[in-house]
């Protein structure tokens, strides 16, 4: 069956996430982490994206993204991911397949879901068990975003620059969020829609995708009356029931 189009639509943020095969190690030490952080930094200029989220982690990583051209994240991927496949097998004199397969990736109402996806980003390394808090952990746009450290990599999205009129304001609201931990149907909700590759929003967002992008942003219901109330429920991302399968500790 051929693949089905991704949910591309310039200005509209996405999460991205690419895994080690079989959740197999990805990166192994610091030259690891810089490559990768550079040739994900040269393509987000080459390929008009901006990273608002990230983190890297040693058998994936994960990006809150937002492309500028319809190509942007597919060009993206595709160069940072087979310039640090050259990196890994020339290093560690290997070959054979590195990724997972195709980047999984969902595209998001960034009003309603641009904040808690970045902190469920930026606290995968939390969730894994190495380190007790994000600001402990180096590679990720905590620091950039909470702490007001320079990274290259990360681009403030606009939902962000309206937590406050001033950086160290927008600073110490990002980091209140954080004193309430993520919704538990949040984050099943964002993992299900990445994993699947349908939209994640309420019915309003879904219906103004479906309309510009002429597709089905959300999966077909079997049965039932589809105009109902209760159809209605059923169809957003945050009652799908099914959950992603686990690797090993660092695949969250």
């Amino acid at each position: 069956m051929a693949r089905l189009p991704r949910f591309i639509l310039p200005g509209y943020p996405q999460h991205v996430i690419q895994r080690g095969n079989s959740n197999q190690p990805i990166l192994h030490d610091e030259e690891d982490y810089w490559f990768l952080w550079n040739k994900l930094h040269e393509a987000t200029l080459k390929f008009q994206c901006d990273i608002h989220a990230y983190v890297l982690m040693p058998n994936h990583f994960h990006l809150i993204l937002t492309p500028w051209e319809k190509q942007g994240i597919g060009r993206l991927m595709q160069y940072a991911g087979r310039y640090y496949v050259q990196h890994v097998n020339t290093r560690y004199k290997r070959s054979g397949t590195l990724w997972e397969g195709r980047y999984r990736a969902t595209l998001f109402d960034p009003q309603a879901y641009l904040l808690s996806a970045s902190r469920y980003v930026e606290s995968n390394a939390v969730r894994a068990g190495l380190v007790s808090s994000p600001a402990e952990y180096d590679w990720s746009s905590y620091a950039a975003n909470a702490l007001g450290a320079e990274d290259e990599l990360v681009t403030p999205h606009a939902i962000y620059k309206q937590l406050g009129r001033s950086q160290k304001a927008r600073r110490d609201a990002y980091r209140k969020l954080y004193e309430q931990p993520l919704d538990g149907n949040l984050i099943q909700s964002l993992r299900d829609s990445t994993n699947k590759a349908w939209v994640l929003g309420d019915q309003r967002f879904c219906d103004s995708i479906e309309g510009k992008l002429n597709r089905r942003a959300l999966p077909r219901q079997r049965g039932g009356d589809r105009r109902s109330n209760t159809y209605v429920g059923a169809a957003t991302p945050e009652q799908a029931t099914h959950a992603p399968s686990q690797g090993s500790v660092v695949a969250n």
